[in-house]
């Protein structure tokens, strides 16, 4: 099968054997009801300029000198739609993300294949060979590594698992951008730490809100910002409203003071007061660092009445590990496990295996010592009072130490993201 690296600097001649130019890409027609584009027209390089010739005026596509069936002062130079691309400067070099090995790529070279009269773009290389394709040495290295008993590993996508993504002219997708969010929050933002700033919106566009909250709490406060810079405000802050409050609190204290006011006021007044809570405490202090999702029964319930208000709430919260109890005035009155609450017979009351002695901290502790407290007894979560000893929120045991021991997943602002 032919590729593009294969035409690209052969000579054109026109019918009389006389020299037009060079071929410098190829034009292809993206068409609903065509499977694969079609190739439309060659873009000759010219002392002149460009000069570009439809397919139909070309006699022979693969050949050393490429003819044409007309002479020169004959050729209507078509004229390309805004469905058109060219293959070199819209696709080789492009970026493409590989879903299956959740990465980035770039193609290297386009292949072509001939149905009947037409032309048609079939995959694209994202290999090594297809790179040394273009340098020359393809055929050299094949017979090398086949003296050495050995194959040049394919790096072949097909065309039908392409798309490109909305409004970009630079990247395309290895499956349908519906799909992409299958891939892990942590994923996500590795392929973004690899995108420029200008590539990572037109990602993040392609993207549900839901996917958006969670692939940003996937990186550190500073990257998240940079990421949002650009995004309009209304939708910015519907991603926020899907983040967990102290994410959201995180992001929105890395902005602008005016831009972080005009957030607030455009999310949801509850998710909004949340947040605003959040701010008040210094940014190293439990308080600071809690989040308000969290499970609090009363003390009245059954277990089978617990389970049954947990199937109900309890997908708004960080964690169901531990289950707080507090009275009306949402005094901290004991903790349970979710262990626990499944093991105990249905109608005991819950205070009846509720632990009354149980770590808390205060608002204002410092982030160190809630790290502290949550090492030395082993807990997955902490809960923050007040000075009244009333239930404020929680400190998850990775959000305690994210700061002390900064979480080893967590991307942060590339180097050359610009």
């Amino acid at each position: 099968m032919p590729y593009v690296s294969d035409l690209m600097g052969k000579p054109v001649a026109d019918i009389d054997g006389e020299r037009v130019g060079q071929v410098e890409d190829l034009i292809a027609a993206a068409r609903d009801d065509m499977p694969l584009p079609q190739l439309k027209a060659l873009v000759v390089k010219r002392q002149r300029g460009l000069l570009i010739v439809p397919l139909s005026a070309v006699a022979v596509l693969i050949a050393p000198a490429i003819p044409l069936t007309l002479r020169l002062d004959q050729i209507i130079p078509l004229s390309p739609d805004e469905r058109d691309f060219y293959l070199v400067r819209d696709i080789l070099d492009k970026q493409i993300i590989d879903i299956n090995g959740v990465r980035l790529v770039r193609v290297n070279d386009v292949e072509i294949v001939r149905v009947g009269n037409h032309f048609y773009i079939s995959n694209v290389d994202i290999g090594g060979l297809g790179l040394l394709r273009r340098l020359g040495l393809a055929r050299l290295t094949q017979k090398i590594v086949a003296r050495l008993g050995r194959e040049l590993p394919p790096g072949m996508i097909s065309w039908h698992d392409m798309e490109r993504l909305p409004g970009s002219q630079t990247m395309r997708l290895r499956v349908p951008s519906d799909k992409i969010t299958n891939l892990h929050p942590a994923d996500l933002a590795e392929i973004l730490s690899d995108l420029s700033r200008a590539e990572s919106s037109k990602f993040l566009e392609s993207l549900d809100v839901k996917t958006v909250a969670d692939t940003l709490e996937a990186v550190e406060p500073e990257f998240q910002a940079n990421l949002v810079e650009t995004m309009d405000d209304e939708r910015v802050a519907d991603v926020l409203g899907e983040m967990s409050p102290d994410e959201a609190a995180d992001l929105l204290a890395e902005l602008p003071e005016d831009r972080s006011e005009e957030l607030l006021r455009l999310m949801e007044d509850e998710d909004a007061q949340d947040v605003r809570k959040l701010l008040a405490y210094p940014e190293d202090s439990a308080g600071g660092i809690m989040t308000t999702e969290y499970i609090a029964l009363s003390p009245k319930l059954t277990a089978a009445e617990a389970i049954q208000v947990l199937r109900e709430t309890a997908h708004e919260a960080e964690t169901i590990f531990y289950i707080y109890i507090t009275d009306v005035e949402n005094h901290l009155l004991g903790v349970l496990s979710l262990r626990d609450l499944v093991l105990a017979q249905p109608e005991t009351p819950i205070t009846d295996f509720m632990h009354q002695r149980m770590v808390s901290v205060n608002l204002l502790d410092a982030q160190d010592k809630v790290a502290e407290m949550i090492s030395k007894y082993n807990l997955v979560a902490v809960p923050v009072v007040d000075d009244d000893h009333r239930l404020q929120g929680i400190v998850t045991a990775d959000d305690a130490l994210d700061k002390i021991i900064p979480t080893a997943w967590k991307k942060r602002l590339p180097r050359l993201y610009h």
